[in-house]
C-alpha cells in the first residue's frame, strides 16, 4: 500500500481548489479510463516538480503501479482531476499507461483488475 499522501486531501471539496490544480481543464488530453494503470518510466526523475506539487505526488504513487481511481482516492482528489494531470504526465513523459487486460487475460487476472477498481472507487 502507498504512503499516505494526506497533504494534498483537503477536508471538505473545495471547487476552487480543483479548477486550479487542472487550470479548468475538465479533460484529460488522452483517453485514460479510470482502471487504467500507470507506472513511472524507469529513466525519469521528477526532480522538476516542488515537492509539494501534487504531479510529484502522482509520480511517486505511481513507482508501484496504480490505477487512476486509486491516485484519486490516495490524493483525495476527484477522478476527473486525476485523469487529467496523470494525462499530462503520461503526455510530458513521466508516466506509461500499461495495458490493462490482454485479450487472452486469465479469470484470475480479469478479478484482480476488477478488485483494484472497486477498492480505489471505494476510497473515494
Amino acid at each position: 500500500m502507498p504512503p499516505n499522501y494526506s497533504e494534498h486531501a483537503d477536508p471538505e471539496p473545495s471547487l476552487v481548489r480543483s479548477y486550479a490544480i487542472t487550470e479548468g481543464r475538465t479533460k484529460p488530453s488522452i483517453d485514460l479510463p479510470l482502471e487504467a494503470i500507470v507506472a513511472t518510466v524507469e529513466d525519469v526523475i521528477a526532480s522538476g516538480l516542488a515537492p509539494e506539487d501534487i504531479r510529484a505526488s502522482i509520480v511517486a504513487l505511481c513507482g508501484q503501479r496504480i490505477s487512476i481511481a486509486e491516485i484519486g482516492a490516495y490524493l483525495g482528489v476527484p477522478i476527473g482531476v486525476a485523469r487529467v494531470l496523470v494525462a499530462d504526465l503520461v503526455v510530458s513523459g513521466a508516466l506509461k499507461v500499461q495495458a490493462t487486460l490482454r485479450s487472452d487475460a486469465t479469470a484470475v487476472e480479469r478479478r484482480e483488475l476488477i478488485e483494484r477498481t472497486l477498492r480505489g472507487l471505494r476510497q473515494l
